[in-house]
Order: C-alpha cells, then sequence, then structure tokens
C-alpha cells in the first residue's frame, strides 16, 4: 500500500471520527436555550471598550441605546485611546435619540501587563458597580462593532436567568459581503466551533471553555468570584481566557450563534482578514513551537491531503487513494454545509474548504513569524508580546 493511500485512509479516519465524535461541531442550531421572562427584571450595565471606531460606531452603538429592556439598565462605553473622535461620536450619537442613558469615560493608557481592551473593560465595569443605584446584577461585554436587535438584551438575560447560567455569550453573525469575506468568514466561525465545540461549552462540569468576545452577559458576582478581567488581562485570546476564568471559579457557561447580534465591521480585503486571524493565531497555541508543528501537520492531514489524494490518485492511476480522498473531501465539504447556510451562502463552495484552510495555516505560520520577530499580536497601534 503507498503512502499516498495509507495518508488518504488516516485522513478520512479522522473525518468519520470528527463527524461522530468531536461534539457534533459542524451543526448550527446550538441558539439561545429555552428562556421565560423573570418577574423582576435585574439590572444590567453595557461595557462598550472602543479604540478608533468612529466608522462602525453609528451602526451599532444606537442599536445598544435603543435596547427595549424593561429593568434598569445603562451603557458605558470606554474610550481607549481614540484618535478618531470615537468618544466625541458617541456623545453626540446618544444626544440624537432617546434610550438608555450613555456614559462615555477614557481611561488612559494600558499600564505593563495589561492589553487595551481588558484594561477598558476593568475601567468599564469598575464605573458600573461603583453606580450609586447599585452595583448591577450583569454586564454585558459587547464589542464596538456588534448591532444588537432591540430585543437582544432582554434575550440574554431572559436566558441567563431561566438556565442559571452565569455567562451567556453568542458568537455575532459576522460581515460577509465581500468575495475575501465569503471565503473566509464563514470557515473561521466552523473552525472556532471545531475547536471548541460548543455543545462542549455548555455541558454543566465540561471541560472545555470558550466564549464569542463580541457579545457576552456576565453575571457581576461571577466575574468579582473569578477576579476578572485582573486574573486575565495580558490575555489577548480574552474571550476564551475569560470563559476559562469564569468556569475554573465554578461559574456556569453557555456559548452558541447568533440570530439578531451581527458584526458591522468590514473587512474590505485579504489583508484585513489575515491580521484579523494572525494577530491572535499563535497565542492560540500558547506560543509553542510544537502545538505550532502539530497544527501545520494537522491542518495539511485533516483538509490538504483529501484533494491532492483524489487528484494524484486519479492521475496515477492509485484507485483506492482516489477513493478515500474523496470520500473525506465529500465527508469535509458536507459538514461545512450547515455552516454555509447560516452565513446564506451557495452549497457550491463547500468544496472550497481546503483553499481556506491552506490560507488558515499560513495566517498561523506568519502569526508565529511575527512573534518571533518581536511583533507580537499586533492591533490599532498597539504590540503585546508573549505574557511573562
Amino acid at each position: 500500500m503507498s503512502l499516498l493511500t495509507v495518508t488518504a485512509l488516516l485522513s478520512l479516519a479522522v473525518w468519520i471520527w470528527l463527524l461522530l465524535a468531536r461534539g457534533m461541531f459542524w451543526r448550527t442550531d446550538v441558539r439561545l436555550p429555552p428562556r421565560t421572562a423573570p418577574e423582576v427584571w435585574p439590572s444590567v450595565a453595557v461595557v462598550v471598550p472602543a479604540r478608533d471606531e468612529a466608522e462602525v460606531l453609528p451602526r451599532s452603538l444606537p442599536t445598544l441605546l435603543a435596547q427595549d429592556y424593561p429593568g434598569r439598565a445603562e451603557v458605558i462605553l470606554v474610550d481607549d485611546g481614540s484618535t478618531d473622535g470615537t468618544g466625541e461620536l458617541a456623545v453626540r450619537l446618544a444626544a440624537a435619540g432617546d434610550g438608555l442613558p450613555l456614559r462615555v469615560v477614557s481611561p488612559g493608557e494600558p499600564p505593563a501587563g495589561w492589553t487595551g481592551k481588558l484594561w477598558a473593560l476593568r475601567h468599564g465595569i469598575a464605573l458600573a458597580r461603583s453606580c450609586p443605584v447599585g452595583a448591577p446584577e450583569y454586564l454585558l461585554l459587547t464589542d464596538a462593532d456588534i448591532a444588537h436587535e432591540p430585543d437582544s438584551l432582554r434575550e440574554l438575560v431572559a436566558a441567563a436567568r431561566s438556565a442559571d447560567l452565569d455567562l451567556v455569550s453568542q458568537m455575532a453573525r459576522l460581515r460577509v459581503a465581500s468575495g475575501w469575506e465569503r471565503l473566509i468568514v464563514p470557515a473561521f466561525v466552523y473552525f472556532f466551533a471545531q475547536l471548541y465545540p460548543f455543545r462542549w461549552v455548555n455541558r454543566p462540569g465540561g471541560r472545555t471553555a470558550a466564549a464569542a468576545g463580541g457579545c457576552v452577559l456576565l453575571r457581576t458576582a461571577a466575574a468579582e468570584r473569578a477576579g476578572v478581567p485582573d486574573r486575565i488581562r495580558q490575555a489577548v485570546i480574552d474571550d476564551v481566557s475569560l470563559a476559562r476564568a469564569v468556569r475554573d471559579s465554578g461559574g456556569r457557561i453557555w456559548l452558541g450563534l447568533a440570530d439578531r447580534v451581527e458584526s458591522v465591521r468590514p473587512y474590505r480585503g485579504l489583508g484585513e482578514l489575515w491580521r484579523m486571524v494572525s494577530r491572535s493565531a499563535y497565542a492560540q497555541l500558547r506560543h509553542n513551537p510544537l502545538l505550532l508543528l502539530g497544527t501545520v501537520v494537522g491542518l495539511a492531514l485533516v483538509y490538504l491531503v483529501p484533494p491532492v489524494a483524489l487528484v494524484v490518485g486519479l492521475s496515477s492511476g492509485a484507485g483506492a487513494a482516489a477513493w478515500a480522498g474523496g470520500a473525506a473531501w465529500a465527508l469535509m465539504a458536507a459538514s461545512y454545509l450547515p455552516m454555509l447556510r447560516y452565513y446564506r451562502q451557495p452549497p457550491l463552495t463547500a468544496p472550497l474548504l481546503p483553499l481556506t484552510a491552506l490560507l488558515y495555516l499560513l495566517m498561523t505560520v506568519d502569526s508565529a513569524v511575527r512573534h518571533y520577530r518581536g511583533q507580537g499580536a499586533a492591533w490599532k497601534g498597539r504590540t503585546y508580546a508573549r505574557p511573562t
């Protein structure tokens, strides 16, 4: 039996295992759990860290201010050293409407050992807890590029109360408009779900922990018990670190896909998408060269071997390799179809997943190269080195 055939059969076996034993990661039906309205709606502070977000703020902030929430709620926008007038724009947007009260504050530059976003969140959470009428029971941590339907906050709180959850996070539906966004964005969520199967995250007492940082409803008491954000102040992948801290402190967490929460941030070309992925890819691997090597080999085996085995097998007469490669490629494409449907993309693009995986492999390698060049995780003018 040739090496090509053995490798193709191994790839096929991995795909069968992934589909049957990886928490049904490929399904997209994990949405907010069953919920009923509480008799008394708890108080909520919406904390929005924002750095140079003037472009997207007009499409996101008004949706937060317009939340139809029966309880006490306010929005705190933390201007993280913006140079494009983000804070001033937020004040104007709030003055133009009649919705939730807005406070705009700026904590200044983060001290050594803090990422900018977590420093902003720390400031916003501390401000919310010092409210004269009492600290809020819940915190909605949401990014400045996330737009919410009017009932978003109400549904999140109802889900948290009904299921007694300390953290409820929704993976916002990302923007898919340009050709590069269509190729890369659905796969980004697909790969995330493969790495952190939502059903495993949501199992009480489970070991898998993850969240989607764009939309996290967090019980204030759980944040205090977990010591966040101080405990995770250096985390580049702050959402996963937050979920892990809450779970490790005894909290119950939940993660799923969103129906009515969307990102309005445009990615105009491959370069912007590349930077979005590569800035944290090597941090996800804990800056470990062995994990990097394993990831590269794993991506190649799972996503690149099937089409190569099919093409080479057909051209060389290696029927077993061609059959195994074709079967693995078919399973791969079939597993991708639910995510394409969720993003309203044509199913005929499913066979392109190996190409997208190759791009992600290159992004991951580039992330490691940037790290060893001392560039670390660069984002909006700041570079974060490996935590000490």
